[in-house]
């Protein structure tokens, strides 16, 4: 290829979705150096508007994609780069948790999840900004400042991947890794018009080498590693790449990548949420979401699965069950709003030890009756937040922020809780604002929440790359 075409070629090469750009390298239609540098340009351009990316690894990338430009393709992203969230370990850079306490906390290794991006040949370009220990569902911290909404200035870029997303909505990236308790691989990617999966629970690996190693019980049974992107082809090839057992993850496991086809092409809608009004963006996505799984040969069905408020509940017994003893070292490294939200919080969420069997036994119950609901519903449909994108600290307002949040997540936490997978995928744009919904299926079926995804993202169509709107 000539360097003038090639020269041509990266101007455009950063909007172009992953699986693109692992094909023209792989075709030695461009050079992995040429996809890493039209980034970082990019990177370079927009992120001091968005503040979306932390560090650069401009050096390291630029080595690693002159390696890949000099042998045969190894893996499905070979020279492709990608972005990585600041709590997960890629080595050579801190795994910051978004504080200033852990700036130079070096992992030994690399997480498990980009092991395995690197495997496949991908080449970690950027560190990405979260909130405060990723306790927030937007992104702002005084370490690393806040992550903006490239749509609008004023309202939350989502959390806690949200310097992620940010960065995927932007063309900063193609691709990328974050995690998710409660939403923070799905939040942002409603936030930024972008796609994401929140994984079945165990299915791909997570484990950090920075202490402490060992989490809590909420963090065993509800925090994912998942992938994000602008494309599902995209987050497709990232789950196939990151699913497996680890023996650093106890929990993970080998479970295949697809199931039969379901005896019923029945989709649970879900239009109204107890305890919340859905604001009608909202409910305006999920109708026509479910508009674009009816035209592909799906029976809509409206119905509400089984005790929705009752998961929410369950939910946030267990997550402050595991942070409600931590106060006082988050007092000791985070700022005091945060904490104050989480302290609202417990106030209305008790954990106390003498009522945890009774909370992990409510778990299992509702994780049977969801599990019985997907037997005659295989995939559901509804919004992924109850209503648009906050204004900035409106989650931490001393009087309505942990109301907020909670109401926010009231379709969220399912996936969280009962441990089964969700694919966040975008409808549209209303009022400047990016419009989305979740495609939710039973434990292990991550196949049918992308078939259903692509089916709404080829009906509904994409909406980034962006340049910021301010």
């Amino acid at each position: 290829m000539s360097e003038i075409r090639e020269a041509k070629m990266a101007d455009e090469l950063w909007q172009k979705s992953a699986v693109e750009l692992a094909e023209l390298i792989r075709n030695k239609e461009v050079k992995s150096r040429t996809v890493v540098e039209s980034h970082l340009a990019r990177i370079e351009s927009v992120n001091p508007s968005v503040n979306a990316i932390t560090v650069v690894l401009a050096d390291s990338a630029l080595a690693a994609a002159d390696l890949a430009d000099k042998s045969d393709a190894c893996g499905a992203l070979h020279g492709v780069p990608f972005t990585v969230k600041e709590n997960i370990d890629c080595v050579g850079s801190a795994t910051t948790n978004g504080v200033q306490a852990l700036a130079d906390a070096l992992p030994a290794m690399d997480a498990p999840v980009v092991q395995r991006m690197k495997a496949a040949g991908a080449i970690p370009i950027a560190r990405t900004n979260m909130p405060e220990m990723g306790l927030r569902i937007t992104t702002d911290n005084p370490f690393r400042g806040r992550t903006l909404n490239p749509w609008d200035v004023e309202r939350s870029a989502g959390g806690s991947s949200g310097g992620e997303a940010c960065a995927l909505a932007t063309g900063m990236s193609p691709i990328g890794l974050g995690n998710d308790i409660g939403g923070s691989l799905r939040n942002p990617a409603f936030c930024n018009g972008i796609v994401s999966l929140k994984p079945s629970a165990g299915r791909i690996p997570h484990a950090t080498s920075i202490p402490p190693q060992d989490g809590g019980i909420a963090e065993q049974i509800m925090l994912v590693e998942g992938p994000m992107a602008r494309h599902v082809k995209d987050v497709r090839l990232g789950y196939q790449i990151l699913s497996g057992r680890d023996p650093r993850d106890p929990v993970s496991l080998d479970v295949p990548l697809s199931g039969p086809e379901p005896s019923t092409k029945t989709v649970a809608v879900v239009t109204e949420i107890p305890g919340v009004e859905l604001a009608s963006p909202a409910v305006a996505a999920v109708k026509d979401a479910a508009n674009a799984l009816q035209d592909a040969g799906w029976q809509v069905v409206e119905i509400q699965p089984p005790e929705l408020g009752k998961v929410t509940e369950i939910w946030t017994h267990i997550l402050s069950g595991d942070l409600k003893p931590m106060l006082g070292e988050l007092r000791q490294i985070m700022s005091p709003a945060p904490v104050a939200m989480l302290e609202h919080l417990f106030e209305k969420y008790n954990s106390d030890t003498a009522v945890l069997p009774e909370i992990h036994a409510e778990r299992n119950r509702l994780c049977r009756l969801w599990s019985v609901f997907f037997a005659d519903h295989p995939i559901m449909l509804g919004p992924t937040w109850t209503d648009i994108q906050f204004l900035h600290d409106a989650d931490i307002d001393p009087i309505s922020g942990a109301d907020m949040t909670v109401d926010r997540l009231r379709f969220i936490t399912p996936a969280n809780l009962l441990g089964i997978p969700a694919a966040a995928v975008p409808t549209g744009i209303v009022n400047g604002l990016p419009t989305g919904v979740q495609v939710y299926a039973d434990r292990w079926r991550e196949d049918l929440c992308l078939a259903g995804a692509e089916i709404i993202e080829s009906r509904l169509g994409q909406i980034c790359p962006i340049d910021p709107r301010f």
